[in-house]
């Protein structure tokens, strides 16, 4: 049986604004393209849209920095503005840097700055923070859209992340509805009859990732459709790919 996906870009969405509905901004814009939602079709959402539509925008400048971080803006390329602004938006630091501060921030994520982006926003005195809640999010989206489309979807929030033992970036997902985060062979045997004792594909991160290939970073497409992939039945979370401490190796 040959496996085979389709993935898509939406074109044509409106500058995001504060408050709006996204469900009905991706509703219209595949209207526009000819395009519908299908029975087991995936959503990916860049995590970007989700926060200015949540008023995620923040301004920079009117951050009043603690001690810690005008201690911390005189080794850094960063001002003590930002640095306060990571730290506001961290659990703990990971590794500090002249020109970066790797942090867990308070949804688990290891990420560089928290995950705080400055790049394609008008205004450059503004930061954009990551979503306060993206599986609620994307729990949100995925009923709107199902509802209109009368069929079963899942929805993926995603997020540009470094990885520590290798070059480049790639997708990850912050927010997941509808779908498993993982996929659990651990039990199954393999086309050799050997039993799999340690296997889980995370394969919310790998449609993430996949779908970058039709947004591209500088492109203004902000989602991506898939359709195709018969992911297993169940609800995940995001939360599932985060590694709990007591299983990291390296902190």
């Amino acid at each position: 049986m040959m496996n085979e996906l389709k993935m898509f870009g939406i074109h044509g969405l409106p500058e995001v604004r504060e408050g709006d509905d996204l469900a009905k901004l991706i509703i219209s814009a595949l209207e526009k393209q000819g395009q519908k939602l299908e029975h087991k079709n995936i959503v990916v959402i860049t995590s970007k849209i989700v926060s200015k539509a949540e008023r995620r925008l923040v301004s920079v400048k009117d951050i009043e920095p603690s001690a810690l971080a005008i201690q911390l803006s005189k080794s850094s390329d960063k001002t003590a503005n930002e640095i306060e602004l990571i730290l506001r938006e961290s659990a703990s630091p990971v590794k500090i840097t002249d020109h970066v501060l790797i942090m867990e921030t308070k949804h688990g994520f290891i990420c560089a700055n928290a995950g705080i982006d400055r790049s394609n926003i008008e205004n450059q005195d503004m930061a954009l923070l990551l979503p306060e809640d993206p599986d609620s999010t994307a729990a949100a989206i995925k009923q709107e859209l199902e509802k209109h489309y009368k069929a079963e979807l899942a929805v993926i929030i995603s997020d540009t992340f470094g990885r520590p033992w290798r070059m480049g970036q790639t997708n990850v997902a912050i927010g997941v509805s509808g779908m498993p985060a993982i996929k659990d062979y651990t039990g199954q045997s393999d086309q050799y009859g050997y039993t799999l004792k340690a296997t889980e594909i995370a394969i919310a991160d790998q449609i993430a990732a996949a779908s970058e290939l039709v947004m591209g970073k500088s492109d203004g497409i902000p989602i991506a459709v898939i359709k195709g992939y018969s992911y297993p039945e169940g609800n995940g979370s995001s939360k599932d790919l985060v590694r709990p401490r007591k299983m990291d190796l390296f902190r």
